[in-house]
């Protein structure tokens, strides 16, 4: 059985309900009414430039570095190549998200996007490749910089190639 990527109540529930509305619309999670918001439903927050069918995610599923348990993350993303690049924003957190440390300690891992899954490994994108893909999706979700400012560290760019 798959576990979560999360240990609390409320973050895994959070993480089973995206995970179902994701599967059920093949990738894509919809936004939310603002009564379905307010009753607790949960969406990513709206960005300019995506349309009424949400913004489109990818579920990362990778094995913990200290339970070696897999867990599954969804996460926003951007195409880059044949494969993919997260960012580890953790909304803004001083701390580099849990699904971060799983992937550099087991690079390889299973990604679904749409309704197929594909064998992939993960490496950190570092120097001039970072700063591209970085200032690209800054540029698509300028909140991905203000998470970075309030982080006081360098979000990691995490790029998923295909196995």
């Amino acid at each position: 059985m798959t576990e979560p990527s999360t240990t609390t109540v409320q973050e895994v529930s959070w993480n089973d309900r995206i995970i179902a509305e994701f599967r059920a619309n093949d990738g894509y999670v919809p936004w939310s009414s603002e009564e379905e918001f307010a009753a607790g439903r949960p969406v990513p927050p709206r960005f300019p430039g995506f349309d009424d069918k949400g913004m489109p995610l990818i579920l990362v599923h990778h094995i913990g570095a200290k339970t070696g348990r897999e867990r599954i993350s969804p996460l926003f993303y951007q195409p880059v190549g044949d494969g993919w690049a997260v960012f580890g924003t953790h909304g803004g957190s001083p701390r580099h998200p849990v699904w971060y440390h799983n992937l550099v300690a087991n690079p390889r891992v299973t990604v679904e996007v749409g309704t197929e899954r594909v064998p992939a490994v993960a490496r950190l994108a570092q120097g001039a490749e970072r700063e591209r893909i970085w200032a690209e999706e800054v540029a698509l979700v300028p909140k991905f910089a203000e998470f970075e400012a309030a982080s006081g560290r360098q979000v990691p760019v995490v790029v998923l190639e295909r196995a």
